[in-house]
């Protein structure tokens, strides 16, 4: 069966911190590229000197990208003594987002107009192409926005990553229109420094649905590239009308809005 290793125990290691057994790093980095990241990062590199050498090698984390399919976008820019933070952020890539979909009504967001009789939230009338989408936020016959600010230090992305690397930021929308009534949709998404002056900004014309639409969702999706050094915040806003003026809530709805951080290539 082999020698059984433990490493919770203090008998596998030597008062010096060396292993009891010193096992080639090759053979040791192939062992630790067949365990789980965390395991890898919370225990192994604790055991000993040896352990932890491997452990935060850059050779190992590049390596572990390369198995697990994480290629660099753009080969010119390459994490330097970055490949384990490349790996996590490329392994839990997500929605930066919060309450996308207003399963927590209208919690994260903040309410920049509420005209016409405000903001409100609905169950979605026609099926979405994502059928966790069961609600959306619906607009009125006045102007109705709302935002939210990602700080990105905050969701794990570093100052020196996104200066050094520039990872695409991707940003999506759905909105559609009642049948019977027309709407405007419109949003802003601008690529924030630390003090919060614009960077970079998307906004693109106002999207307007005619009367008797056919009632179903649209995408709206960019991804901003080569932004330069300095980002720090997102900022995402969103909203519209209707285009009759009927009282009640006959304008744009939106729902599962998006901002991911994409490092990697998609596969």
């Amino acid at each position: 069966m082999g020698t059984k290793y433990s490493v919770n125990s203090s008998s596998s290691i030597r008062s010096s911190g060396e292993p009891v057994i010193p096992l080639p790093l090759e053979i040791l980095e192939e062992i630790f590229l067949n365990l789980p990241p965390q395991h890898v990062v919370c225990v192994c590199r604790l055991v000993c000197r040896q352990w932890k050498v491997v452990a935060d090698s850059e050779s190992f984390w590049r390596e572990r990208c390369r198995r697990e399919g994480y290629h660099l976008r753009d080969p010119s820019r390459v994490p330097s003594n970055n490949w384990r933070l490349f790996y996590f952020l490329c392994k839990k890539r997500r929605n930066l987002i919060k309450n996308p979909r207003a399963e927590d009504e209208f919690r994260s967001w903040r309410i920049l107009k509420n005209g016409g009789d405000k903001w409100t939230i609905e169950g979605s009338k026609v099926q979405h192409s994502n059928p966790a989408v069961q609600k959306n936020y619906v607009t009125s016959f006045d102007w109705c926005t709302k935002v939210q600010v990602i700080d990105l230090m905050k969701e794990g992305y570093s100052p020196s990553f996104m200066d050094e690397f520039q990872p695409p930021i991707r940003i999506s929308d759905w909105y559609g229109a009642r049948s019977d009534c027309g709407s405007i949709y419109i949003i802003s998404v601008q690529l924030l420094d630390h003090k919060k002056n614009v960077l970079k900004n998307f906004r693109p014309q106002d999207v307007t649905i005619p009367q008797w639409n056919d009632e179903q969702w649209h995408q709206m999706e960019y991804v901003f590239k080569d932004y330069g050094p300095g980002v720090r915040y997102v900022r995402f806003t969103h909203g519209g009308k209707d285009t009759q003026f009927w009282a009640g809530w006959y304008g744009i709805r939106v729902t599962e809005s998006c901002v991911e951080i994409c490092p990697a290539l998609d596969s």
